[in-house]
């Protein structure tokens, strides 16, 4: 009894490892992914690049942690002037976690905003 409490206990560890290896990488590259959209808001909010410049440099990147996003993905909208409007950054992907004998789809929605001093 000793020992099949024993094989049990190794066999919910490793499901459970191997469950953390598929997973962990795709919700700490969103991480990564969530925390370069806010630097990139917080700095162009105060930059006079246009809403496409910002597009291309989220989308790009966004390969650099393995998110293959396209143009329409990415929503990058800007109100009032450099500095003192508000710039605003959304992108919405689905990443696929393929696991031995059932796959699913986890959705991520990040975004930031960012006001102007004035």
């Amino acid at each position: 009894m000793a020992t099949f409490k024993l094989i049990l206990g190794l066999g919910v560890i490793l499901v459970v490892a191997f469950l953390g290896i598929k997973t962990i990488p795709v919700y700490f590259s969103n991480y990564e992914f969530e925390d370069f959209i806010k630097e990139e808001a917080l700095h162009s909010t105060y930059s006079t690049r246009s809403e496409d410049d910002i597009r291309d440099a989220v989308i790009k990147h966004a390969h650099d942690y393995d998110i293959d996003l396209t143009a329409k993905q990415v929503h990058v909208s800007r109100t009032g002037m450099n500095g003192n409007g508000s710039l605003t950054i959304e992108a919405d992907y689905t990443v696929s976690i393929d696991l031995p004998g059932y796959s699913t789809s986890v959705e991520f929605h990040p975004s930031s905003k960012n006001k102007g001093v004035f």
